[in-house]
């Protein structure tokens, strides 16, 4: 895909020196940019874990509250 990019000018020189340096051109620095920046972010994000149930009470439908201090939510799963 083709695109525009405007990078301040500084920047872009030392990113043409860079590219000269390494032998590749523009698009290939740019591109291993990218795809080093995709991927950390990638990769540094956690997985989401299903968060704990944190209450002690439910309410019901009819007003009243069903207390579940102490239950263990765990037993269900074993």
């Amino acid at each position: 895909m083709r695109t525009t990019v405007e990078i301040p000018d500084a920047l872009f020189r030392k990113a043409k020196a860079l590219a000269a340096l390494q032998g590749s051109s523009m698009k290939d620095l740019i591109v291993r940019a990218v795809e080093r920046e995709t991927e950390a972010i990638t990769a540094a994000k956690p997985k989401r874990k299903s968060e704990p149930f944190k209450t002690s009470h439910l309410r019901l439908k009819s007003g009243g509250k069903l207390d579940l201090t102490g239950f263990d939510f765990d037993d269900l799963l074993g």
